[in-house]
């Protein structure tokens, strides 16, 4: 009972280590795993024994026989689920041809690789040195969001990395389970004709009953045969269901099947999705944290003194300094990314808890079986997944302004709502050179934003789903422009410190716009306009305006204008170089009128005003 509720407590505890310092939660959770397992064992237990014990003995621990081996199948059954839900095909359409590249040239290359490397350095047979290569070619949006959550980059760099990490995840395991299929059939001179069979039987069991009963899950949900309190666990079931079907069907098909039967139901219209994937997350959350700490507990001292000694940096060095600077060379050739982009790209690539997870699995069903060299596997894999996530996890700010990727100003416009007049506003920005991205918890006004082009994301502000955005890195402008004064208040005091650096603000409410004297400083455009105004104006002239400015006298005299006049709204300061400044309702004009200047406006012309 105490190591059942010691692994919970400092599975949750590792994560909050992991939020409070923002680095990856793989990172405390496989170090508490191997401070109570080995370490424990080898340095502080006066009998020798670990603090938390999976296996012992074969028969005895916390899960004795095949136990283990059950447990941590399901459970990544279930994270690859909630992984295969995240994967948005319409998305896929948007990252261009470099992500395809990434996900294949460079996978081989890794896969090739890495083979070469570890069969020479630690004279494994070659089926166990691509069984480790497969697993090393995941890296994971669970370690590299973290990592580059606080560096501003380019969109395109940000976006390249968190598509690389989603996508790769279900074509590592995959691969992984190819390999492991190769090595566990033993039939003589049939060997590779049977693996083959095998794998075929792997690839039709696995999407067939993935496909069908995804489809058949999202029917019975949107049909309400289950009550929606059951919703959830129902699901769940469903999951555990399918990947023990498949896998009586096809030994080791079950991981294809949850992953093709996630990416069914993520690219579905079911209005239950957010809500599944809400519990889906949670659900991970735990089991991650119960499982790293159970799998680096499992390893004995035996085998990290396996891998003590400078074969396993040399292998470390090749992985990271050679075949992933390659691969990402290759796989960027003739793309739009400049060189030190290319750079900043080769240097990030942690890898994650499907690798981890899936090495500890294989290692330990193939060390059981007497596989020579199947020892290796876990630790090998082990070393490559912590040395990766610390070096990025302490070096890659440092790398970015170093190469010179890192963003000194973030130029980005978040805009919070999707209406009408920040479509319009949208659109103008874009037109500017400006990155914008719009959010709003109405899908109609997010479809009708990506019809015209605009990126916007069907979100609810008061989830955390937006600061684990790693391509809104490049926005350091924040608009709150809701019809609801307490949701723009909100979204100031949640986000302004994270995307707001270089300004925060919102639509002034009903009540200070008739407030003369309560000018807030986070006020945007106009103190006399609150939502209202804007929309009615928009409506009647939906259009956005430029004039040319004198000096700021001429600014002064048409800002006069815009007070009297309803239908024009002032918005922004175009400078002579053609940067916009955002106008303030606070009266605060901070921005030099010179020749060239522009006073950026909403509504009707200021010649049909003086006509």
């Amino acid at each position: 009972m105490l190591e059942l509720a010691g692994i919970i407590i400092l599975g949750i505890l590792a994560q909050w280590v992991a939020w409070r310092f923002k680095i990856p939660a793989i990172l405390p959770l496989i170090l508490i795993g191997l401070l109570v397992g080995p370490i424990a064992a080898e340095y502080l237990s006066a009998d020798s024994t670990k603090w938390i014990e999976p296996v012992w003995n074969g028969e005895e621990g916390l899960f004795p026989g095949e136990s283990l081996f059950y447990f941590v199948s399901l459970a990544i059954s279930i994270i690859l689920f909630e992984g295969g839900l995240t994967l948005r095909m319409r998305e896929i359409k948007n990252v261009g041809p470099v992500i395809t590249k990434l996900i294949t040239l460079g996978s081989l290359v890794t896969f090739f690789g890495a083979a070469i490397a570890v069969h020479f350095i630690f004279y494994l047979s070659w089926e166990l040195s691509f069984l480790f290569s497969a697993l090393i070619i995941v890296t994971g949006p669970t370690v590299i969001t973290p990592i580059l959550r606080n560096i501003p980059l380019k969109k395109d760099v940000s976006a390249v990395l968190k598509w690389e990490g989603i996508l790769i995840d279900p074509i590592g395991a995959l691969v992984a389970v190819l390999v492991y299929e190769f090595i566990s059939v033993d039939a003589g001179g049939e060997f590779t004709k049977t693996a083959l069979i095998e794998f075929g039987k792997i690839v039709l069991f696995g999407t067939t009953f993935g496909f069908t009963f995804a489809h058949a899950l999202n029917f019975t949900i949107n049909k309400k045969w289950v009550p929606h309190y059951l919703m959830n666990v129902f699901a769940l079931a469903a999951v555990l269901g399918v990947f023990v079907l498949s896998d009586t069907f096809a030994h080791e098909s079950g991981l294809l099947a949850v992953v093709v039967m996630g990416m069914v139901l993520g690219n579905s219209n079911s209005p239950y999705l957010k809500e599944l994937l809400y519990f889906k997350e949670s659900l991970s959350v735990l089991l991650i944290s119960i499982l790293f700490i159970l799998l680096a507990a499992n390893i004995n001292m035996e085998d990290l003194m396996l891998i003590y000694n400078w074969n396993t940096a040399i292998l470390f060095a090749i992985v990271v300094f050679v075949l992933r600077p390659i691969g990402i060379f290759l796989s960027t050739y003739n793309s739009s990314l400049k060189l030190n982009e290319k750079f900043f790209i080769s240097w990030v690539g942690p890898r994650g808890i499907v690798a981890a997870g899936i090495a500890s699995l294989f290692g330990l069903k193939l060390a059981d079986k007497g596989v020579v060299g199947a020892e290796y596997i876990t630790p090998l894999v082990f070393m490559v997944v912590l040395g990766t996530v610390l070096l990025n996890a302490t070096t890659a700010r440092l790398f970015a302004k170093l190469v010179g990727v890192f963003l000194v100003k973030s130029n980005g416009i978040l805009i919070i709502g999707a209406s009408k007049v920040s479509r319009l506003l949208g659109n103008y920005l874009e037109s500017n050179g400006r990155h914008v991205v719009l959010i709003d918890s109405n899908q109609t006004n997010i479809k009708k934003a990506k019809d015209l082009g605009l990126e916007a994301l069907n979100t609810n502000i008061y989830s955390d789903s937006l600061i684990d955005n790693i391509e809104l890195n490049d926005v350091g402008y924040l608009m709150a422009l809701t019809a609801n004064s307490d949701i723009n208040k909100f979204a100031i005091n949640k986000f302004g410190e994270q995307f707001g650096e270089n300004g925060s603000f919102r639509l002034v409410s009903k009540d200070e716009m008739e407030d003369d004297q309560n000018n807030p400083k986070e006020g945007l455009f106009s103190q006399t306009d609150d939502f209202n105004s804007l929309n009615d104006v928009t409506n009647r002239f939906p259009s956005i305006n430029e004039i040319d400015l004198k000096n700021k006298e001429h600014y002064s005299s048409l800002i006069e204008i815009t007070k009297k006049d309803k239908d024009i709204i002032p918005l922004f300061i175009k400078d002579d170089k053609g940067e916009l400044h955002i106008l303030s309702a606070y009266n605060n004009l901070s921005t030099e009128i010179s020749k060239g200047s522009k006073l950026v406006y909403l509504g009707k012309s200021f010649e049909k005003q003086k006509t």
